[in-house]
């Protein structure tokens, strides 16, 4: 066999893509006191930064849940990561599968996962969201070695801005006991606070959709904010998640107050059967011939969950997100089942920085399905690891060119965050937002669904 030029020059690019070194970094960032139906968001979240060191000298980063339970499962895998190639993706799922048994500090599979508020939490579940953030890592290793974005890697992209919609919610003005960082937002507990703070979001950010976080208070309380915001941004998109927190019977009646004004019902009731039940009776009563789609990220988390909820014709439309599914190829392996069923698509999103943000962005560049401007946390997040936070334009990202994700990771505050994970007792490295409540009313419970 005859050696070319070319031949050795591949054998080498080949050599150059494989992981050298993979480094976890967990850390605690601030989060504010944002209230859900479980509680309130905790003064510090965690989050873990994934590297991928490769034998040509590109670095790529990842980011996903930082808590025990996944971080239990994510050092066997960084370790099993090295001496293969970063473009071998296709190979990370059954590997994970390998290396990752269930973690020591999993939940009960029939506990309910309060980072995520998705539902269940199960071994699968952990293992796919851990996935996700290697994934991210390899790819945007992959991408700077060979200069191409992400989105390339991924197909190309079929827009070139991504529109997010403001992420509204009840919060009180600061963490109690002095806890956490301040901030200058102030309280939210009505709908003046509501319409105050979606005026701050069009303003600074420019979105021009918004989504409220319900379920916190009795359901009347919630229509009268989104009808605030209805009668301050007419004819703007709105949507309206509680978390399951309600009944069939509650999440019909609130429908049927707001079918004119949202553009989707997110999540009103808890579990496939009961999102079923709700959908059958919107198509049966339908309000001035507009049928209130519903929307999901609880019910619909993994592909295992799909069919029985297309079947019954639960949900119209997915919130998809790549911590959930595996990663940004499993997305779009989503996006075309969805397209194939006609369900309709968005995205989801928990707290989360600047190398999520991107991941997020670039995926859903590739699209052509996205009908509906995604969430992002991102604004609420005072902290980043990145040099340059992303900045939003008219309620939007551009989608980067530049290679991989098309960020820079600031390693001086990505170790002043993990110092701050290090520093923590424990208390605050898995969320949970119920004991975070409790600081401030000490017989909380986690209320059970429906709760109204």
């Amino acid at each position: 066999m005859v050696t070319t030029d070319a031949t050795r020059q591949a054998a080498t690019d080949a050599t150059g893509l494989t992981i050298t070194e993979v480094r976890l970094t967990p850390i605690l960032v601030a989060d504010p006191p944002l209230l859900n139906t479980q509680g309130v968001h905790q003064p510090y979240t965690p989050r873990l930064i994934i590297e991928v060191v490769t034998a040509g000298g590109a670095t790529g980063f990842g980011e996903t849940y930082g808590d025990t339970a996944y971080l239990d499962l994510a050092r066997p895998l960084a370790a099993a990561l090295t001496g293969r190639r970063v473009t071998d993706l296709n190979a990370l799922p059954a590997l994970a599968a390998r290396v990752c048994g269930p973690s020591p500090a999993a939940t009960d599979a029939a506990a309910v996962d309060a980072g995520g508020l998705r539902g269940v939490q199960t071994a699968d579940k952990l293992r796919l969201s851990v996935l996700s953030g290697f994934e991210v890592a390899c790819l945007d290793a992959w991408g700077h070695a060979a200069g191409l974005p992400v989105h390339a890697l991924l197909g190309g992209k079929v827009r070139d801005r991504v529109d997010y919609s403001a992420y509204l919610f009840y919060r009180w003005a600061h963490h109690p006991e002095g806890r956490g960082e301040p901030d200058d937002w102030g309280a939210a507990l009505d709908p003046a606070g509501i319409v105050a703070q979606a005026r701050r979001f069009a303003d600074t950010y420019g979105f021009a959709s918004f989504k409220l976080k319900g379920g916190v208070f009795a359901p009347d309380e919630e229509i009268a904010a989104v009808r605030a915001l209805a009668a301050a941004f007419p004819g703007q998109p709105l949507r309206l998640d509680p978390n399951g927190a309600w009944s069939v019977r509650t999440s019909l009646a609130v429908a049927a107050e707001l079918h004119d004004v949202l553009e989707y019902l997110e999540d009103p009731a808890s579990g496939t059967a009961r999102m079923a039940e709700v959908a059958a009776a919107l198509r049966d009563t339908r309000h001035g011939g507009r049928v209130l789609p519903l929307a999901t990220n609880m019910c619909v988390t993994t592909f295992d969950e799909i069919e029985t909820a297309f079947a019954r014709r639960a949900v119209q439309i997915v919130l998809c997100d790549h911590h959930y599914w595996g990663g940004l190829r499993a997305t779009r392996e989503l996006a075309a089942l969805c397209r194939t069923f006609g369900v309709g698509l968005s995205m989801h999103s928990n707290t989360h920085l600047g190398i999520s943000l991107a991941a997020m962005t670039h995926v859903a560049a590739t699209v052509p399905t996205l009908g509906h401007a995604c969430d992002t946390h991102y604004p609420w997040q005072s902290e980043d690891v990145l040099t340059e936070r992303l900045a939003f334009r008219d309620g939007g990202l551009d989608v980067s060119d530049a290679p991989g994700l098309g960020v820079t990771v600031d390693r001086d505050r990505l170790a002043a965050l993990h110092r701050r994970w290090l520093a923590d007792d424990g208390g605050l490295r898995s969320r949970d937002d119920a004991a975070a409540m409790r600081v401030a009313e000490p017989a909380w419970v986690t209320p059970a669904v429906p709760r109204w």
